[in-house]
């Protein structure tokens, strides 16, 4: 596959990065098949880069997937969470212009976060960070992740959301893999978490990216702001869930077409998409056509392509990014 003729490089804002240490020490917690898929892929930054140019991707901004880096222990978190951030800060220096960085933070230990925050901004030069849907069944709209939201509201900070696995899934995915629905509902949970919480409306300042087309957020969304609005106190503001949607930003790893993108669009503004590859756990030949699309596809706004309006997008989202 040559690579298209669109001149907007896409910038991919959902890749992932894995290393031999961080898969070595995933197998020893027990996930030798993470999230009930077969195996761990293989990755490099040579194969990462020959599917970017195939698919005329200019940048990719790396993160670690599902199941982040708490495996059970506060210390070993910590630790595995500087490893692949300084790893991941390394690959980005070794490719100028080619890769970005989302780093990991070691939840749901707040003071361990706040370090990492720190480290990851202030010595690494992070573009932002990836925060899985839960740890340990810990939401993101729990109260005691709070300090963690202020601080990364502070630095105005881009945060991706990921999902994983629930806790309940030995119940719930009957023996299939959790990727398939559980990812998706698990978005949709831990968003309507952040709503409920008031984690959105406290910090406006966070630019956050919902991965997978919103997940289950755009047929849900005039639901969860039903509830929300019911279960307000009368003494307090009613809160508007479907404006703190349209607020943050989503991106269309995944099969965004032919479904997903026409329902996003019935919640998200075109500026506020973004594309994602979801490379190395999807394999490169998908992750081709689905880069191929982009150019096929009919564009939302008058005068651009999928690939100029996303990238559009994400230059404004994170306005360093060169080529």
């Amino acid at each position: 596959m040559t690579a298209p003729s669109d001149d907007a490089g896409l910038i991919d804002v959902h890749a992932h990065f894995v290393t031999d240490s961080y898969v070595r020490q995933a197998r020893a917690a027990g996930h030798d098949k993470p999230d009930g898929m077969p195996a761990w892929p293989a990755w490099s930054a040579e194969a990462h880069l020959e599917m970017m140019d195939r698919s005329g991707i200019d940048t990719a901004l790396l993160s670690v997937s599902s199941p982040g880096v708490f495996f059970g222990d506060a210390e070993a978190a910590r630790r595995l969470a500087r490893e692949i951030n300084e790893d991941g800060a390394g690959i980005v220096r070794a490719h100028p212009g080619r890769f970005g960085l989302f780093v990991s933070l070691p939840l749901p230990d707040v003071d361990g976060a706040l370090t990492e925050i720190a480290y990851a901004f202030d010595v690494l030069g992070a573009d932002g960070v990836v925060l899985e849907t839960n740890t340990d069944g810990v939401y993101l709209g729990d109260e005691r992740l709070q300090p963690v939201f202020a601080e990364l509201a502070r630095r105005e900070a881009v945060v991706l959301l990921h999902p994983t696995s629930p806790v309940c899934w030995q119940q719930t995915t009957l023996g299939r893999p959790r990727p398939m629905v559980e990812f998706i509902f698990d978005t949709a949970r831990t968003v309507t978490d952040l709503l409920f919480a008031k984690t959105l409306e406290r910090h406006p300042e966070l630019k956050v990216v919902v991965p997978h087309c919103g997940g289950a957020l755009p047929v849900l969304a005039d639901r969860i702001n039903g509830f929300l609005k019911l279960f307000t106190p009368a003494e307090q503001d009613v809160p508007d869930a479907v404006a703190q949607l349209r607020r943050l930003y989503y991106d269309l790893a995944g099969p965004a077409f032919p479904r997903q993108v026409p329902a996003l669009l019935g919640l998200a503004d075109p500026e506020r998409l973004l594309y994602g590859s979801d490379y190395c756990w999807t394999p490169a030949p998908a992750a081709e056509a689905h880069a191929a699309a982009f150019t096929d596809a009919p564009a939302p706004v008058e005068g651009t392509t999928w690939r100029s309006l996303t990238t559009a997008n994400a230059r404004a989202l994170f306005p360093r990014l060169t080529r």
